[in-house]
């Protein structure tokens, strides 16, 4: 199994969605953007294995129907809008082995012994990136992943994430509102309207 390999949905139906063909490719970032209520998150979600639905979804060889939900998931892994947390301090939600910089996100390395109490909405959607890039997936769904940061911050996780997207060669579904944002780091950009994707 290759680990750069295309993320490819097949027929995908869910909810209003129907008959979504959608390939992304290794190191391509891909943007989602809609109207609230047109499925984007729950997309991301039926990616993930979250949701029941038609269609077959691929990562290179491994296929989402043919392996367990959590083999999957930490292969092709959701970020959603409202991170959980579930330990005391920070480090304990990071894998024990994981090295990670994470001065590029504005974050010392004491950050790991900080209490989850003390963190603001903005530090906890940083933080939840920089976990889950510490688990070495496959591919990334983002769900809105700079919604609660300041502009200074949203360029910062944005030139991160790019700059991890291209040297591991992941593919990455991103949904976004900001058509600014979207024009800075997509690739290539979707808009769910109706019953389907319109390349945009």
């Amino acid at each position: 199994m290759s680990d750069s390999a295309s993320l490819r949905l097949q027929a995908v139906a869910i909810g209003a969605l129907r008959d979504i063909n959608l390939e992304v490719r290794p190191g391509e970032l891909v943007c989602l953007s809609g109207p609230s209520g047109s499925g984007k998150s729950r997309l991301l979600r039926t990616v993930a294995d979250l949701d029941v639905h038609d269609g077959e979804i691929t990562l290179g060889d491994l296929r989402q129907g043919q392996v367990a939900g959590h083999v999957w998931r930490s292969a092709v892994m959701l970020v959603p809008a409202e991170s959980q947390w579930w330990a005391e301090t920070v480090g304990e939600h990071f894998p024990g082995d994981a090295i990670i910089d994470l001065t590029p996100i504005g974050f010392d390395a004491d950050v790991v012994e900080w209490s989850v109490s003390r963190l603001s909405s903005g530090e906890k959607q940083r933080l939840a990136l920089a976990r889950a890039v510490a688990r070495a997936p496959r591919a990334l769904l983002l769900d809105e992943p700079t919604a609660n940061l300041d502009p200074d911050n949203i360029q910062r996780i944005e030139r991160w994430l790019q700059g991890i997207i291209r040297e591991r060669r992941l593919p990455v579904l991103w949904v976004a509102h900001d058509q600014a944002q979207i024009r800075r780091v997509a690739d290539r950009h979707f808009r769910l309207r109706g019953d389907t994707l319109e390349r945009s």
